[in-house]
């Protein structure tokens, strides 16, 4: 009984002091977005298309967008954003819904180094330093070489419906966030949905 209490009597100043100083920190973080000035996020896909590789077919795609001054503030302070890249591909059918065909998605995580003064863009088991969340943001938006079917899994020379987005995954927020974040346009970081006829074609 004594060793199995110590143990854990030592780690409660530990926890209590990482309860108030995250509190603190909701609290303070709250007051500076409620003085914010609301600044929509505006944000575009500009291009997109899908190329036949060897074995793949590829997407490549450029998006603009920015941080507003209240997400650039947020993730400075330590709270990591959540961005999603959504795409679909659906074959069209004349006497139904049309049908799915390729669902994938990719998640960015931004998140801000104090030791090292550095924005870090993370994406599966991968990540990259950035001096700013400029650059971080705009390796983000430069998707290139992104594998999104097998070449298998399409017909050559039919046509599909292609549809891309970008947004801020608001879900992924601390809750007290997800609650501020409600109704708000300088939290609504996303593009609508950019579609496309695409025809499957050999590679060159």
């Amino acid at each position: 009984m004594t060793d199995s209490s110590t143990p854990c009597s030592r780690k409660l100043p530990e926890r209590r002091r990482f309860l108030r100083g995250a509190t603190a920190f909701i609290v303070v973080g709250s007051l500076a977005i409620r003085a914010t000035p609301a600044r929509a996020a505006e944000a575009e896909i500009r291009t997109a298309s899908i190329d036949a590789g060897d074995e793949q077919f590829v997407l490549n795609a450029d998006i603009a967008a920015e941080l507003t001054p209240l997400l650039a503030d947020v993730v400075s302070r330590g709270v990591a954003l959540f961005f999603v890249t959504e795409f679909e591909l659906r074959s069209p059918r004349w006497y139904w819904l049309d049908e799915e065909v390729v669902s994938k998605t990719v998640t960015y995580r931004l998140s801000y180094q104090s030791l090292t003064r550095q924005y870090r863009l993370t994406t599966g088991t991968l990540h990259q330093n950035f001096s700013t969340a400029e650059e971080a943001m705009r390796t983000m938006l430069r998707i290139r070489n992104w594998s999104v079917a097998e070449r298998s899994a399409l017909r050559i020379g039919r046509s599909y419906n292609a549809a891309l987005r970008f947004r801020l995954d608001v879900t992924e927020l601390p809750k007290p966030l997800q609650v501020s974040a409600f109704g708000r346009k300088d939290w609504n970081l996303g593009t609508d949905w950019y579609r496309w006829t695409f025809v499957a074609r050999e590679a060159k």
